[in-house]
């Protein structure tokens, strides 16, 4: 089997249900309230790998943590950001590695010298 999009709707929510645990008008209510955005094919939603997870991070934080869905929203944009940050910090390490490695270059081209 190989390796597929986490982002590609493909489940069902029957399929969800049972993946998830949870009840159907539950995950209806997380859709309701923004928790959980499934796309939409006709009249039938289908979720993503990313949105079964993302129903089973919620699942923890209310039944495992005790966590309201107010505190579930904070939560969930808190790590959204976190990641969002992650990826910049990560981009602009390879740049200014890259820039490390030009200046080095530049360096022994010209024997240390600046213009």
């Amino acid at each position: 089997m190989g390796a597929h999009d986490k982002d590609e709707p493909v489940y069902m929510i029957g399929v969800v249900v049972s993946l998830t645990q949870m009840h159907a008008q539950t995950i209806r209510l997380y859709e309701k309230l923004g928790l959980v955005t499934p796309r939409r094919k006709s009249k039938n939603r289908l979720y993503s790998e990313r949105d079964v997870e993302r129903l089973r991070q919620i699942r923890r934080f209310t039944q495992e943590m005790g966590v309201n869905l107010a505190g579930v929203e904070v939560i969930l944009k808190l790590l959204h950001q976190m990641e969002e940050l992650q990826e910049e910090r990560n981009l602009l390490l390879n740049r200014a590695t890259d820039i490390e490695h030009r200046v080095k270059e530049y360096l022994v081209k010209t024997g240390g010298k600046f213009p």
